[in-house]
């Protein structure tokens, strides 16, 4: 999902040198062992505890990251297309890479254990292009204080987020560079319908005070009032609601969007079997177990708790997600995106 192309092409020469150049979160390789090179957008707090999970269990591969929103990683990874870098994508969402899968650039494998997964958090090819880790589900995160004190409505759907009593405090990510964004914007499309979603964004626009450019900064921003209502996702808000924020998270009636952050091979990996080994890893229930650390919906069914904070029939409330339709659509909505709300984005630090 790029952003404008002059700061798109910065962020890619930036992700390049940190790959070329020490990159975080990697020790120096033993000889005996097989360094990969892993994109991912995953949250920085969890890539520590993934990587040391994952080598533990396996010590001959040694995963160095290289991280970035959702839509710089995703470009990065179009934009390398002649000349692959990376081996393996863990933790990008399947919308980015079923349009990675429609490009050509992945490396189609079924992994060991693949059979345990649920249906619906997998491509359901075979073999897949994608396997499911763990489930980002959209939210509201209400800042409690702040509603009070502007005596806000109880929000029980979308759309009461249109109301005038909402004007100026409501912030959500962009879609161009934020996968959380996306999540909600195609999951409006997919509700709505065409015509009406447009309208309801066009509606909510309205009450919006930014765009911003990660995922879970509305949320952020909520807990600490800088916002009144952040959309966002639930494993954030979770994380800062446990923390003792201020919040609420809401899980509108309508239905809520999600996306699943997956893992896939990238075809022209130079360790394509080291790559397997981190797939076939990614699907256990020993790596099950870590995302739901963190995480309240996961592949493996029978793994994640819900937290008390979320509705126990949070699985039901999930749209029923076309991925092929959003990695199919997925330029046209952003560019229709960009052209009506793109004004409002966060400027770039």
């Amino acid at each position: 999902m790029a952003r404008d192309r002059s700061s798109l092409l910065r962020a890619i020469g930036a992700l390049a040198l940190a790959a070329a150049g020490a990159v975080a979160f990697a020790a120096p390789a033993a000889a005996s062992r097989t360094p990969i090179l892993v994109y991912t957008a995953l949250e920085a707090d969890d890539l520590r505890k993934y990587k040391e999970a994952f080598e533990r269990e396996v010590p001959d591969v040694e995963i160095r990251w290289v991280r970035d929103s959702t839509g710089v990683v995703t470009a990065k990874l179009l934009a390398e297309r002649d000349n692959p870098q990376a081996d393996v994508v863990w933790g990008l969402v399947a919308t980015s890479i079923v349009e990675l899968d429609q490009e050509g650039l992945i490396e189609r494998y079924a992994p060991a254990g693949l059979a345990e997964i649920g249906p619906r958090y997998r491509d359901p090819a075979d073999p897949p292009s994608w396997v499911g880790m763990e489930a980002l589900v959209a939210t509201a995160c209400v800042n409690t204080l702040e509603a009070k004190k502007h005596g806000l409505p109880p929000i029980t759907s979308w759309k009461d987020l249109t109301k005038p009593e909402f004007k100026g405090q409501v912030s959500m990510p962009d879609p161009s560079s934020s996968g959380t964004g996306l999540l909600n914007v195609a999951s409006w499309l997919q509700a709505f319908g065409d015509e009406a979603g447009w309208a309801f964004m066009e509606a909510l626009d309205e009450n919006v005070s930014v765009y911003t450019h990660s995922g879970s900064k509305p949320c952020k921003d909520a807990a600490i009032g800088e916002t009144t209502v952040g959309i966002s996702f639930d494993s954030r808000g979770l994380r800062l609601k446990e923390k003792g924020a201020p919040i609420e998270l809401v899980f509108p009636g309508e239905g809520v969007g999600w996306d699943m952050d997956a893992t896939a091979i990238v075809k022209g990996t130079k360790h394509l079997e080291a790559a397997k080994k981190l797939a076939d890893w990614a699907v256990t229930r020993a790596a099950n177990e870590v995302y739901a650390q963190g995480y309240s919906v996961v592949a493996r069914p029978g793994v994640a708790k819900l937290s008390p904070f979320e509705p126990a029939d949070l699985e039901k409330r999930l749209i029923a997600n076309d991925f092929g339709w959003i990695g199919k659509n997925r330029k046209a909505i952003l560019a229709e995106w960009q052209k009506r709300f793109g004004s409002k984005s966060e400027k770039e630090p």
